[in-house]
């Protein structure tokens, strides 16, 4: 299974704000750090925001914060609410199926059984133990805040 870039965004920046929780950060900040679009990423803050887990304030001198405890965020539930759908195959979704296999088909029970295991890892991890410390190391999980270079389109 793939995340859509929606969700790698989403994950993205509820664990910067998770690395940055004496401060209030910016859209653009984030955007910039990760290399992504400003746009896009307004449209997950804006949905992270109606889920609780993200605070928004206005002003000149707003940005966003975590609404909830790191401890309280859990990857299996921000997953399920930026994903648009678990169909791994054809077959899951039924309006759309037109497989010859599958009356009989004994892969869609693997596949489902696959999807509902990889979702309880998910629902098995916390934001704080994407973002704690390391006891080895003096810097947080394997995030490490280098802004990324955009990429620059020439045209001929």
């Amino acid at each position: 299974m793939r995340l859509t870039a929606y969700t790698d965004y989403a994950l993205r920046t509820l664990m910067y704000l998770a690395s940055h929780r004496d401060r209030l950060v910016t859209i653009s900040e984030i955007a910039d750090v990760h290399g992504i679009s400003k746009n896009h990423l307004m449209k997950v803050v804006y949905q992270l925001g109606l889920t609780g887990m993200v605070e928004t304030v206005r002003g000149r001198n707003g940005g966003l914060r975590l609404n909830r405890e790191p401890t309280d965020i859990n990857i299996g539930e921000v997953v399920r609410n930026t994903e648009t759908d678990f169909n791994m195959a054809e077959c899951f979704d039924p309006s759309g199926n037109q497989c010859l296999y599958s009356p009989a088909c004994v892969l869609k029970d693997v596949l489902q059984s696959a999807t509902a295991a990889y979702l309880d890892k998910l629902d098995r991890v916390t934001l704080a133990s994407l973002t704690r410390r390391r006891p080895d190391k003096k810097t947080r999980a394997t995030i490490q805040m280098h802004p990324r270079a955009r990429k620059v389109r020439t045209t001929v």
